[in-house]
């Protein structure tokens, strides 16, 4: 069996049998890919350009927007262009490349969406002391701390992967490179339970966020039912859930994914589940941000008017 040394490529999962389904898939991951481009890209454009909207809330949104873009580019273009061109090869280098990325940017979001859900319980629970505990110094020091946060999170996870000898062939189950599928491929047992050890650690530590994030929105849905005016009520409701119902999506399929028992794994469910987590959140969270925000939807129509 070949080790990781002579390994120079791994072959990806197929979305389809016939070059004609994956010509149909070719074009559905097209659209999708698109939509959240010029979403985020729109968002980005709108909150630099208008100084409205140099806030606190819209500087994290921004943040939020260009990990978007980063995390649905690292594994959506490689697979568009793997059903194009009837291939499933991606290099060990590009492999090693796409995980380091994708948890880069999957962390940095969950970091800053925990943050962005910390700025709304500041702005509804107590809006007098909004100036004083998120001024432009903090908010720098809270997006630094989640990029930084994601950058070694990818390093260290990346760097101990893809140190394992790997000897069960190069096959990987899943459209984009996975860390649980790259690690059925080690031959060394007590480096596979040293990964799958920090990966049990790292979803406790994201569940804990979760918890606050929960929390946050507890004490924000107390504050907002104490609000006389139902449409006051109805406009925090109907932007607060949405953004709740993405986190879990997020946590819950990505939780999913990395911890599930090897001996549950279906190519269909894992291809579900990883479409969920790295494709589905950063396409439609522009949808959550901008047609719920009235004034993110006034700057957009003045920036297409102009």
């Amino acid at each position: 069996m070949p080790n990781s040394s002579s390994i120079n490529h791994f072959l990806l999962l197929a979305f389809a049998d016939t070059q004609e389904l994956q010509l149909l898939t070719f074009g559905l991951f097209l659209g999708i890919y698109l939509a959240a481009l010029l979403g985020n890209v729109l968002i980005i454009t709108a909150i630099a350009c208008n100084h409205r909207l140099h806030t606190p809330m819209y500087f994290f949104l921004l943040n939020l927007s260009v990990i978007d873009l980063g995390c649905i580019s690292t594994t959506v273009p490689k697979a568009m262009a793997n059903s194009l061109w009837d291939t499933r090869a991606i290099s060990y280098p590009g492999c090693a490349a796409q995980v380091f990325f994708f948890l880069l940017c999957a962390t940095a979001e969950f970091s800053l969406l925990t943050v962005m859900a910390y700025d709304r319980y500041i702005a509804i629970c107590h809006p007098l002391h909004y100036g004083t505990l998120l001024g432009s110094r903090a908010c720098v020091h809270m997006a630094a701390a989640a990029w930084g946060s994601g950058c070694l999170y990818a390093l260290l996870h990346t760097a101990n992967t893809f140190s394992l000898p790997l000897c069960q062939g190069n096959d990987l189950h899943q459209f984009f490179c996975e860390i649980p599928h790259i690690l059925k491929l080690s031959c060394s047992h007590s480096d596979y339970l040293r990964e799958a050890g920090l990966l049990i650690f790292s979803s406790f530590l994201g569940f804990g966020c979760f918890v606050f994030i929960v929390l946050f929105y507890v004490q924000i849905f107390r504050a907002v039912l104490r609000i006389p005016s139902e449409q006051g009520q109805h406009k925090a409701f109907s932007t607060c859930l949405p953004h709740l119902a993405v986190v879990s999506l997020f946590l819950s399929t990505a939780m999913f994914a990395y911890l599930k028992h090897p001996s549950i794994s279906c190519p269909v469910l894992d291809l579900v589940v990883g479409v969920l987590y790295s494709v589905v959140p950063p396409g439609v969270n522009p949808l959550i941000y901008s047609m719920r925000n009235q004034e993110l939807k006034d700057a957009l129509w003045k920036l297409w008017t102009r």
